[in-house]
Protein backbone atom coordinates (compact mmCIF):
# COMPACT_ATOMS: atom_id res chain seq x y z
CA UNK A 1 0.00 0.00 0.00
CA UNK A 2 1.18 3.82 -0.99
CA UNK A 3 1.04 6.44 2.00
CA UNK A 4 -2.10 7.32 3.36
CA UNK A 5 -3.78 9.58 0.64
CA UNK A 6 -1.57 8.43 -2.28
CA UNK A 7 -1.78 5.38 -4.64
CA UNK A 8 -4.54 3.79 -7.14
CA UNK A 9 -7.82 5.35 -7.25
CA UNK A 10 -10.79 3.68 -8.98
CA UNK A 11 -13.01 5.83 -11.58
CA UNK A 12 -16.45 5.81 -10.74
CA UNK A 13 -19.19 4.50 -13.11
CA UNK A 14 -17.34 1.16 -14.08
CA UNK A 15 -19.14 -1.68 -15.30
CA UNK A 16 -19.26 -4.74 -13.81
CA UNK A 17 -15.86 -6.78 -14.20
CA UNK A 18 -15.90 -9.47 -17.03
CA UNK A 19 -13.20 -12.25 -18.10
CA UNK A 20 -13.30 -10.53 -21.03
CA UNK A 21 -12.22 -6.94 -19.92
CA UNK A 22 -8.87 -6.53 -21.50
CA UNK A 23 -8.86 -8.45 -25.20
CA UNK A 24 -8.35 -5.29 -26.89
CA UNK A 25 -4.95 -4.90 -24.91
CA UNK A 26 -2.09 -7.05 -26.35
CA UNK A 27 -1.15 -9.74 -23.43
CA UNK A 28 1.44 -7.97 -21.10
CA UNK A 29 -0.99 -5.12 -21.22
CA UNK A 30 -4.06 -7.34 -20.51
CA UNK A 31 -2.27 -9.18 -17.46
CA UNK A 32 -0.62 -5.87 -16.02
CA UNK A 33 -4.13 -4.21 -15.87
CA UNK A 34 -6.22 -7.12 -14.76
CA UNK A 35 -3.54 -6.82 -11.90
CA UNK A 36 -4.72 -3.12 -11.14
CA UNK A 37 -7.99 -3.49 -11.31
CA UNK A 38 -7.73 -5.82 -8.41
CA UNK A 39 -6.18 -3.98 -6.33
CA UNK A 40 -8.12 -1.83 -3.73
CA UNK A 41 -7.72 1.80 -3.86
CA UNK A 42 -4.46 3.32 -2.23
CA UNK A 43 -2.23 0.12 -3.51
CA UNK A 44 1.15 1.57 -4.82
CA UNK A 45 1.26 1.55 -8.43
CA UNK A 46 4.31 3.33 -9.19
CA UNK A 47 6.54 1.54 -11.94
CA UNK A 48 9.41 0.63 -9.18
CA UNK A 49 6.42 -1.01 -6.83
CA UNK A 50 5.08 -3.39 -9.70
CA UNK A 51 8.81 -4.23 -10.72
CA UNK A 52 8.87 -6.08 -7.50
CA UNK A 53 5.84 -8.27 -8.03
CA UNK A 54 5.28 -8.71 -11.34
CA UNK A 55 7.56 -10.47 -14.23
CA UNK A 56 8.43 -7.28 -15.94
CA UNK A 57 11.28 -4.41 -15.33
CA UNK A 58 10.67 -1.14 -14.78
CA UNK A 59 10.85 0.10 -18.68
CA UNK A 60 8.80 -2.86 -19.70
CA UNK A 61 6.32 -1.47 -17.31
CA UNK A 62 6.82 2.17 -17.80
CA UNK A 63 5.58 1.32 -21.00
CA UNK A 64 2.85 -1.03 -20.39
CA UNK A 65 1.12 1.62 -18.25
CA UNK A 66 1.53 4.29 -21.03
CA UNK A 67 -0.15 1.96 -23.35
CA UNK A 68 -2.69 1.76 -20.94
CA UNK A 69 -3.37 5.35 -20.54
CA UNK A 70 -3.74 5.57 -24.16
CA UNK A 71 -6.47 3.08 -24.20
CA UNK A 72 -8.24 5.19 -21.16
CA UNK A 73 -8.14 2.81 -18.49
CA UNK A 74 -5.19 5.03 -16.57
CA UNK A 75 -4.71 8.48 -15.78
CA UNK A 76 -2.41 10.36 -13.71
CA UNK A 77 -2.31 14.23 -12.43
CA UNK A 78 -2.53 15.91 -8.89
CA UNK A 79 -6.25 16.16 -6.86
CA UNK A 80 -6.36 18.62 -3.66
CA UNK A 81 -7.36 17.24 -0.14
CA UNK A 82 -10.83 18.27 0.09
CA UNK A 83 -11.55 19.54 3.86
CA UNK A 84 -7.91 20.08 4.39
CA UNK A 85 -7.96 23.78 4.68
CA UNK A 86 -4.85 24.39 2.73
CA UNK A 87 -3.33 24.11 -0.73
CA UNK A 88 -2.17 20.44 -0.41
CA UNK A 89 -2.61 18.47 -3.77
CA UNK A 90 -1.30 14.86 -4.22
CA UNK A 91 -0.56 12.88 -6.80
CA UNK A 92 -3.12 10.70 -8.37
CA UNK A 93 -3.03 7.66 -10.46
CA UNK A 94 -6.98 7.11 -11.45
CA UNK A 95 -7.54 3.43 -13.08
CA UNK A 96 -10.69 2.25 -14.99
CA UNK A 97 -11.44 -1.31 -15.88
CA UNK A 98 -13.95 0.47 -18.49
CA UNK A 99 -11.59 1.78 -20.47
CA UNK A 100 -12.51 6.14 -21.62
CA UNK A 101 -12.37 8.12 -23.89
CA UNK A 102 -10.94 11.80 -23.92
CA UNK A 103 -14.31 13.43 -22.88
CA UNK A 104 -15.19 10.94 -20.50
CA UNK A 105 -11.42 12.14 -18.69
CA UNK A 106 -12.22 15.67 -19.09
CA UNK A 107 -15.45 15.74 -17.47
CA UNK A 108 -13.61 13.62 -14.33
CA UNK A 109 -11.36 16.27 -13.99
CA UNK A 110 -14.04 19.01 -13.90
CA UNK A 111 -16.19 17.19 -11.47
CA UNK A 112 -18.85 16.43 -14.06
CA UNK A 113 -19.04 12.89 -12.97
CA UNK A 114 -21.13 11.01 -10.72
CA UNK A 115 -18.73 9.24 -7.92
CA UNK A 116 -19.43 6.10 -6.44
CA UNK A 117 -20.84 5.70 -3.14
CA UNK A 118 -19.83 2.38 -0.90
CA UNK A 119 -22.80 -0.05 -1.05
CA UNK A 120 -24.66 -0.05 1.88
CA UNK A 121 -27.46 -1.80 3.43
CA UNK A 122 -30.54 -0.65 2.43
CA UNK A 123 -32.92 -1.91 6.01
CA UNK A 124 -30.31 -2.43 8.18
CA UNK A 125 -31.48 -4.31 11.31
CA UNK A 126 -30.02 -1.10 13.62
CA UNK A 127 -28.85 1.89 11.89
CA UNK A 128 -27.25 5.09 13.26
CA UNK A 129 -30.79 6.61 13.60
CA UNK A 130 -32.81 3.89 14.95
CA UNK A 131 -30.36 3.54 17.73
CA UNK A 132 -30.18 7.84 18.77
CA UNK A 133 -34.43 7.03 18.70
CA UNK A 134 -33.84 3.94 21.17
CA UNK A 135 -32.01 5.83 23.45
CA UNK A 136 -33.80 9.17 23.13
CA UNK A 137 -35.57 8.72 26.54
CA UNK A 138 -32.34 7.91 28.04
CA UNK A 139 -31.19 11.91 27.76
CA UNK A 140 -35.10 12.76 27.97
CA UNK A 141 -37.45 10.71 29.75
CA UNK A 142 -40.43 12.89 28.35
CA UNK A 143 -39.17 11.50 24.99
CA UNK A 144 -39.40 7.75 25.21
CA UNK A 145 -40.17 6.49 22.02
CA UNK A 146 -41.78 3.03 21.19
CA UNK A 147 -40.46 0.50 18.76
CA UNK A 148 -43.37 1.73 16.08
CA UNK A 149 -41.98 5.11 16.71
CA UNK A 150 -38.37 4.19 15.63
CA UNK A 151 -38.79 2.68 12.87
CA UNK A 152 -41.35 5.33 11.61
CA UNK A 153 -39.00 8.64 12.21
CA UNK A 154 -35.93 6.75 11.32
CA UNK A 155 -36.03 7.60 8.01
CA UNK A 156 -36.11 11.53 9.15
CA UNK A 157 -33.24 11.11 11.52
CA UNK A 158 -31.32 9.51 8.23
CA UNK A 159 -32.23 12.49 6.48
CA UNK A 160 -30.29 14.42 8.93
CA UNK A 161 -27.08 12.32 9.18
CA UNK A 162 -27.47 12.44 5.05
CA UNK A 163 -26.99 16.37 5.71
CA UNK A 164 -23.95 16.06 8.24
CA UNK A 165 -25.65 16.63 11.36
CA UNK A 166 -24.11 14.73 14.73
CA UNK A 167 -25.99 13.21 17.35
CA UNK A 168 -25.55 16.33 20.05
CA UNK A 169 -26.86 18.59 17.00
CA UNK A 170 -29.54 15.89 16.82
CA UNK A 171 -30.02 15.55 20.53
CA UNK A 172 -29.85 19.22 20.55
CA UNK A 173 -32.89 19.94 18.85
CA UNK A 174 -35.16 17.43 19.87
CA UNK A 175 -34.32 18.10 23.78
CA UNK A 176 -33.96 21.71 24.07
CA UNK A 177 -36.91 23.43 25.74
CA UNK A 178 -39.51 20.70 26.02
CA UNK A 179 -42.99 21.92 26.89
CA UNK A 180 -44.01 20.44 30.22
CA UNK A 181 -45.95 17.88 29.92
CA UNK A 182 -45.23 16.07 26.45
CA UNK A 183 -48.40 14.86 25.12
CA UNK A 184 -47.15 12.60 22.15
CA UNK A 185 -43.48 12.00 22.12
CA UNK A 186 -43.23 10.81 18.45
CA UNK A 187 -45.53 13.52 17.65
CA UNK A 188 -43.31 16.35 19.07
CA UNK A 189 -39.93 14.33 17.74
CA UNK A 190 -41.43 14.63 14.17
CA UNK A 191 -41.93 18.10 14.53
CA UNK A 192 -38.86 19.11 15.55
CA UNK A 193 -37.27 16.68 12.73
CA UNK A 194 -39.07 18.47 10.12
CA UNK A 195 -39.19 22.12 11.50
CA UNK A 196 -35.30 21.83 12.23
CA UNK A 197 -33.88 20.19 9.42
CA UNK A 198 -30.86 21.68 8.27
CA UNK A 199 -30.14 22.59 4.56
CA UNK A 200 -28.39 20.12 2.52
CA UNK A 201 -24.78 20.69 2.38
CA UNK A 202 -23.09 22.46 -0.57
CA UNK A 203 -20.68 19.93 -2.21
CA UNK A 204 -18.06 21.26 -4.34
CA UNK A 205 -16.59 18.96 -6.82
CA UNK A 206 -12.69 17.93 -6.36
CA UNK A 207 -9.85 20.19 -8.04
CA UNK A 208 -8.50 17.77 -10.87
CA UNK A 209 -5.35 18.32 -12.84
CA UNK A 210 -4.24 15.95 -15.58
CA UNK A 211 -0.26 15.80 -15.93
CA UNK A 212 1.43 13.82 -19.32
CA UNK A 213 1.92 10.18 -18.31
CA UNK A 214 5.41 10.67 -20.13
CA UNK A 215 6.98 13.68 -18.98
CA UNK A 216 5.05 14.73 -16.02
CA UNK A 217 3.44 18.24 -17.38
CA UNK A 218 0.16 19.47 -16.56
CA UNK A 219 -2.12 20.58 -18.65
CA UNK A 220 -5.89 20.86 -19.88
CA UNK A 221 -7.48 17.46 -20.53
CA UNK A 222 -8.05 18.09 -24.46
CA UNK A 223 -4.12 18.87 -24.73
CA UNK A 224 -3.62 15.87 -23.12
CA UNK A 225 -5.67 13.35 -25.90
CA UNK A 226 -4.41 9.80 -24.46
CA UNK A 227 -2.81 11.16 -21.29
CA UNK A 228 0.02 12.53 -23.50
CA UNK A 229 1.02 16.16 -24.52
CA UNK A 230 1.85 17.66 -27.82
CA UNK A 231 5.74 17.35 -27.63
CA UNK A 232 5.56 13.84 -26.29
CA UNK A 233 3.79 13.03 -29.10
CA UNK A 234 5.86 14.80 -31.72
CA UNK A 235 3.78 17.80 -32.25
CA UNK A 236 6.03 21.58 -32.43
CA UNK A 237 4.93 23.42 -29.64
CA UNK A 238 3.66 26.81 -29.97
CA UNK A 239 5.64 29.89 -30.75
CA UNK A 240 6.93 31.85 -28.77
CA UNK A 241 6.18 35.44 -28.31
CA UNK A 242 8.94 37.73 -29.03
CA UNK A 243 9.93 39.79 -25.90
CA UNK A 244 9.64 43.29 -25.79
CA UNK A 245 12.98 45.27 -26.24
CA UNK A 246 14.26 47.39 -23.66
CA UNK A 247 14.44 50.99 -23.39
CA UNK A 248 18.38 51.18 -24.13
CA UNK A 249 17.43 48.29 -27.53
CA UNK A 250 14.96 50.82 -29.14
CA UNK A 251 17.37 53.56 -28.71
CA UNK A 252 19.71 51.85 -30.29
CA UNK A 253 17.21 51.27 -33.18
CA UNK A 254 16.21 54.54 -33.30
CA UNK A 255 19.45 55.88 -33.54
CA UNK A 256 20.12 53.70 -36.52
CA UNK A 257 16.77 54.61 -38.22
CA UNK A 258 17.47 58.07 -38.04
CA UNK A 259 21.38 57.38 -39.32
CA UNK A 260 19.65 55.82 -42.18
CA UNK A 261 17.23 58.54 -43.05
CA UNK A 262 19.43 61.53 -42.68
CA UNK A 263 21.95 61.78 -45.56
CA UNK A 264 20.23 60.27 -48.71
CA UNK A 265 23.09 61.78 -51.03
CA UNK A 266 26.08 59.96 -48.95
CA UNK A 267 24.26 56.55 -49.17
CA UNK A 268 23.70 57.17 -53.15
CA UNK A 269 27.46 57.65 -53.44
CA UNK A 270 28.33 54.79 -51.24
Amino acid sequence: MASPGYGKRSAPEQLPRTNHDFRHLPPREAAIAAVLDRLPDGADISVKTLAKHLPYGQCALRTALNRLQAAGHLRRGKEHVHGSGTARWVTRTWFSRTARDDAWWAAFTRGDVTEDEPDRPRHPTRSRAFILLAALGRTAPALSLSYADCVALEPQVTQWFTRGATEPDILRALTSGLPTPVHSPAALVRSRLTSKLPPEPVTRPALRVLECGRCGAPGRPESLPGGTCGPCRGEPGPAQRARPLSPAAVRAHASAARAATSSPHERTHA
